[in-house]
């Protein structure tokens, strides 16, 4: 059996209860050294072999997993966040499919949630944006030409960037298609970790201000309105005068 697990953005406690779970019973552990926490490997159990798959390719990954099951030996493959989001795991899971191995997804705590988080903010407001999308800038993983930031930045809907924060000013360049060079960004380092860091600013000096605190990894872009801190409709959820089929109007 292997487990893919989303270990979360850093914080130990914010793993969830049943990938805790899955590593304790785990008697090989593959994990995304560089970039989970390593107090999350305390809940392996003592005889547990782990790998630090930071070091390996895909190829190393998957002769531990064939091996684990000629031992008959449950695998916890964590990797960071939530594997859904830039997990790579896809491969993986066809593999297991092919090789007839049972293989379970536990979700995690995406990064880009830590970050709202931390900076206490709702990313749909209503009135202002009620879509999230989640990209990245193109790199060596190619992004379709119609998925590009220009194409997005179009829509000013609330936008996580992943993986770009290296090429901020880029980033800045290709979102100023569509957002004002006023649109407020907030740049989180290191979501839920200790040495978590916040940088605010708007389109037109975040570039500049990433670049004085030297961050160049590890870090989400988050863009839009919603992150003026007011100027949003009351949620209908609570409204007095509102029904739905969890709350009736007496």
């Amino acid at each position: 059996m292997v487990y893919f697990i989303g270990a979360g953005p850093g914080d130990p406690q914010l793993l969830t209860i049943k990938a805790k779970q899955a590593i304790k019973k785990a008697g090989v552990i593959i994990y995304a050294g560089s970039l989970i926490n390593k107090k999350i490997l305390e809940f392996a159990s003592k005889g547990a072999s782990i790998y630090d798959s930071s070091r390996m390719n895909l190829d190393e990954v998957l002769k531990i997993i064939r091996k684990a099951k000629a031992e008959n030996k449950t695998v916890a493959r964590i990797h960071s966040g939530d594997p859904s989001i830039y997990g790579a795991i896809q491969e993986q899971m066809l593999w297991c499919k092919k090789q007839g191995i049972r293989f379970e997804v536990v979700p995690g705590v995406s990064s880009f949630c830590a970050a709202a988080a931390a900076l206490k903010q709702e990313l749909t407001l209503p009135g202002i944006s009620q879509t999230v999308i989640i990209t990245r800038l193109s790199g060596r993983t190619k992004v379709p030409k119609n998925e590009d930031l220009k194409a997005l930045s179009r829509i000013k809907a609330t936008l996580v960037i992943f993986l770009s924060i290296e090429m901020i000013q880029e980033v800045v360049n290709e979102l100023l298609s569509g957002y004002a060079k006023d649109t407020p960004v907030a740049v989180v380092f290191k979501a839920s970790w200790e040495d978590e860091k916040i940088i605010r600013g708007r389109l037109k000096d975040i570039a500049a201000k990433v670049k004085k605190e030297r961050i160049k990894a590890q870090a989400l872009i988050l863009v839009g309105d919603v992150l003026k801190g007011g100027g949003f409709e009351k949620s209908k959820l609570y409204d007095k005068n509102f029904s739905h089929s969890f709350r009736k109007i007496k």
